[in-house]
């Protein structure tokens, strides 16, 4: 049965009546109850309320003081929007829009009914639209809030619009106390495609035990529809986050070379990605089925807001339609470079690709690497020269720049310390061979001249290794069964001079016995004769090869993008929208998802660019479950742990930071302690305002299932592991949420931007070697070649062409910040703004990123610090917190948004 409902009549003198309370269909909240006003009274303003039944009247007079409040709401204009034709649906939204019905919005109190403990009831209007100017859209819509209605706490929108809409914000303003924002950043479906209202809550963050009780019903509703189920196939415009496996990488329907193993699960253990729930293949019930588009929920697509930025569309372009491209100009795909200047060729005068239906539709897309020629008639690919070759061609040659981007370069967190002697390895000899490592102390000592003994060195904390012996070894026969690749189990040992450089001494490439044949191993050594100098240039390049694999797969993809997926899809099943650390969070998340579908659609799948071009080639994805399952550990994710686990720090309470470096000049770990440090004060500040002690932290329960969720559920394949934090006080939850943000900004920043600066001139960082050592089962005719041409044996071991070409256009992608990059504390989140020590704190934080690039110009001018400038050298700035748009090689976004 209705209740009646307080309802004022423009049409009369202002003498309310009570109706019916209106049915709302579709609403999704049938249950809410609804103010509708037509008028707004005057505040102070006495009205006569009575009620009429047959005979009886009764008359009262009341005071009422309601507010007037006008709603602002900005919609932005997207991509489709600008480039939309007018049809029927515009044509209807456009009749919508005249007649001022384009957006309904429902204000919600934060209090219940102190009478009946029920919901208040809302106050409804429709928006109308007010001004078009540039991007944004505004709507406008006028309430009046009567006096008991306490605190705005919400509001919901329905879009009466055909086609979704991107709600960035909604600004009510005429309270005495302010205005109330409201920040939404949504896509709003149509009504008529869903008839669930959207609900919003204002930026006011609380924990749990403190929800206004007229919000805790609603808090809890909204978690439950993000959640959702885990039937059916997900649909494009869903917000529902869920887990599942990486079982999508093939599809060995069309092409039974493409089936893949699924990554998660006790054969393969590997962290959960987003469940999209497509059928199985039907030649593998475990395998999904693959499409043309990969479901994320909505919010989480890469933005179409900002029209002709770069974006994740961008990479997709390229990877849709420039591969292939290139595939059909350079048709024979094992072909190498026959000549070091038909590789400068490709910055000078470019590759011609075949004409596309659309001309210059390369050059608009990318304009750094597209040139125009004479005619305009072609599209040349031509790459930019990388700022490493741009000072000095001959970087890549330089033993000492080979050890020095151990430290400073692109894959700067896998150094580690020699700590025992002699090197040994921990795998089983019967299966792959004596495990004493070639090395020997002799060779240590004639590589130092002298200057101390082997054991000293070791002692002395002198000796620093790469060592992908034991995790490449098990893989050397099945990957040498792969067409264009080979593979060494390596150990690459260093010196620390007096200088505080790194010196090569030697490269330990080994084969496992196999094919009837034992064991073999070699050190090479630097040389002072032709012979010995090529097969060390040989070496390296090898070295550099597994450098590159292990970069790609293990410090980026794995360690940023893969175990970063299940902290996102956790903290949306779990955190509500108005927890405090759900907004300290939700910048550190943006877009990860979609960037990590398109990876899986392209890059990471079968057949795709990293299984193409890098030496693991149909195993890659394999080889990173193996580091996961038995490398990866949550805590030693965490900047000094991870530099105390490789044996690059010690903790020491009178030292900065606390810890010890064992390279004094070792401008990762200079530069991202002190970001770590500067993460870890904001998210102390920030945690100690709103868990004033560990009860709160305990009590928590949104924040406890999230943390529960991610170790059993997405990181399930280590949810029994003893090194697993527990959130009990405010420190253990301030170390756990600095990690998380650590990984996603100054991890990502300090593996990713670089790329094109150190591997853009591929011989640098080649990603695969296609040739063995000349050495290994030397045949007559390979000893010749090598001995009357060794750069044909250098360049035969390098990437091919298409290879080459393929990798260095997507990494001059992947370095490339947007235009709009959201840059880490540049600006301040709408939520943090509401409470004024969040507030201070932010600009605290902002303050000490800004010292913090003044720090960073320091170090690269002080000549003392040889590992981050010298002639020729590009300084160390990928943990520059700001940048310009474009591949700079410095800044550090708030996300894993590339």
């Amino acid at each position: 049965m209705l209740k009646p409902q307080l309802h004022q009549s423009h049409l009369s003198t202002k003498i309310p009546f009570l109706l019916p309370k209106p049915f709302i269909h579709g609403s999704g909240h049938a249950s809410f109850p609804v103010y509708s006003r037509s008028l707004s009274p005057k505040a102070n303003k006495k009205v006569r309320v009575g009620y009429k039944h047959g005979s009886i009247k009764s008359i009262a007079s009341v005071t009422q003081q309601s507010t007037d409040v006008k709603a602002v709401v900005t919609v932005k204009e997207t991509v489709v929007d600008f480039w939309t034709e007018i049809g029927i649906e515009r044509g209807l939204d456009d009749f919508t829009d005249l007649f001022g019905k384009t957006l309904l919005l429902e204000l919600v109190s934060a209090e219940l009914d102190p009478k009946t403990g029920l919901e208040k009831p809302s106050i409804r209007k429709y928006a109308h639209k007010i001004d078009h100017e540039g991007e944004d859209i505004k709507y406008e819509a006028d309430f009046v809030v009567p006096p008991d209605f306490g605190e705005i706490g919400a509001i919901f929108v329905e879009n009466e619009h055909h086609k979704e809409m991107y709600l960035h914000d909604v600004v009510l303003d005429g309270f005495p106390t302010g205005p109330v924002h409201v920040t939404c950043d949504s896509w709003i479906h149509p009504k008529f495609d869903n008839e669930k209202k959207r609900i919003f809550f204002t930026n006011k963050s609380y924990l749990p035990s403190e929800t206004p009780n007229g919000l805790t019903k609603l808090r809890k509703e909204e978690l439950e529809t993000l959640r959702g189920n885990d039937n059916g196939e997900r649909k494009k415009g869903e917000r529902i986050y869920d887990y599942d496996v990486y079982n999508d990488l093939g599809n060995p329907d069309s092409d039974p070379e493409t089936a893949r193993p699924v990554l998660g699960g006790k054969e393969h253990p590997y962290p959960r990605r987003c469940r999209t729930g497509r059928p199985r293949t039907e030649s593998d019930p475990l395998t999904e089925t693959r499409s043309s588009s990969f479901y994320v929920p909505r919010d989480e697509e890469f933005s179409e807001v900002k029209m002709g930025t770069f974006s994740a569309k961008t990479l997709k372009s390229v990877l849709h339609a420039l591969v292939p491209s290139l595939s059909t100009a350079i048709v024979d795909s094992e072909l190498g470079f026959p000549f070091f200047s038909s590789i400068d060729a490709l910055f000078n005068e470019g590759i011609n690709l075949p004409p596309l239906k659309k001309q210059g539709f390369w050059k608009d897309l990318l304009p750094n690497l597209f040139r125009a020629i004479t005619d305009g008639t072609k599209d040349v690919l031509k790459f930019e020269t990388p700022d490493t070759m741009e000072r000095d061609r001959f970087f890549w040659f330089r033993d000492e720049e080979f050890a020095r981007q151990t430290l400073s370069g692109l894959n700067p967190c896998c150094i580690k310390m020699v700590t025992e002697w002699p090197l040994r390895s921990k795998l089983d000899p019967e299966i792959y061979g004596p495990q004493e490592s070639a090395i020997t102390a002799e060779m240590v000592e004639q590589e130092i001249k002298g200057f101390m003994t082997c054991g000293q060195a070791v002692k002395d904390q002198k000796l620093f290794i790469l060592d992908y012996h034991d995790l490449f070894l098990p893989f050397v026969s099945t990957i040498r069964e792969l067409k264009g690749t080979t593979l060494y189990g390596s150990r690459t040992l260093f010196f620390l001079t007096h200088e505080g450089t790194l010196r090569p001494l030697a490269i330990e490439l080994t084969r496992p016995p196999m094919d009837g044949k034992p064991q073999w191993k070699q050190v090479f050594r630097p040389a002072w004769h032709s012979t010995g100098v090529w097969l060390w240039r040989l070496a390296k390049a090898h070295v550099l090869a597994h450098e590159s694999g292990y970069h790609q797969l293990i410090s980026h993809w794995l360690r940023t993008h893969c175990c970063t997926e299940p902290y996102i899809i956790a903290a949306n099943r779990q955190l509500s929208e108005m927890h405090p650390i759900y907004r300290l969070l939700h910048p550190h998340f943006r877009y990860t998802m979609e960037i990590n579908a398109l990876a899986r659609q392209y890059l990471i799948s079968a057949k795709g660019v990293i299984e193409t071009s890098f030496f693991p080639g149909k195993y890659s994805m394999e080889l990173s479950s193996v580091v996961y399952d038995q490398e990866w550990r949550f805590d030693y994710e965490a900047l000094p742990k991870d530099l105390i686990n490789r044996g690059m720090a010690v903790e020491d309470p009178s030292a900065p930071h606390g810890l010890k470096l064992m390279v004094e000049d070792y401008p990762y770990a200079n530069d991202g302690l002190v970001l770590w440090d500067i993460i870890k004060e904001w998210v102390s500040d920030y945690v100690n305002h709103y868990y004033a002690d560990s009860s709160l932290i305990v009590s928590d329960n949104e924040l406890q299932a999230w943390w529960t969720e991610v170790r059993t559920v997405g990181h399930a394949d280590k949810k029994d592991e003893p090194w697993w934090p527990v959130l009990k006080t405010p420190q253990d939850l301030i170390e756990t949420l600095t990690t998380i943000i650590w990984i996603a900004s100054g991890h990502h920043a300090a593996v990713n931007f670089g790329q094109y600066t150190y591997a853009g001139y591929f011989p640098n960082r080649p990603t695969t070697a296609r040739m063995n050592m000349p050495t290994e089962d030397p045949n007559d005719e390979l000893l010749k070649l090598f001995w009357e041409k060794p750069e044909v044996i250098l360049l035969t071991t390098f990437p091919s062409q298409i290879q080459a070409t393929t990798v260095m256009a997507i990494l001059d992608v992947l370095s490339n910040h947007s235009p709009d990059e959201e840059y880490l504390g540049q600006e301040i989140e709408p939520a943090w703004t509401e409470e004024p020590a969040i507030n201070a704190a932010f600009v605290k934080f902002n303050g000490r990123l800004k010292e913090f690039e003044g720090i960073i110009d320091e170090r690269n001018a002080d000549i003392k610090l040889k590992n981050r400038n010298g002639a020729g050298v590009v300084p160390y700035e990928l943990l520059k917190p700001f940048s310009d748009p474009g591949v700079t090689g410095k800044g550090v976004p708030y996300s894993i948004s590339i």
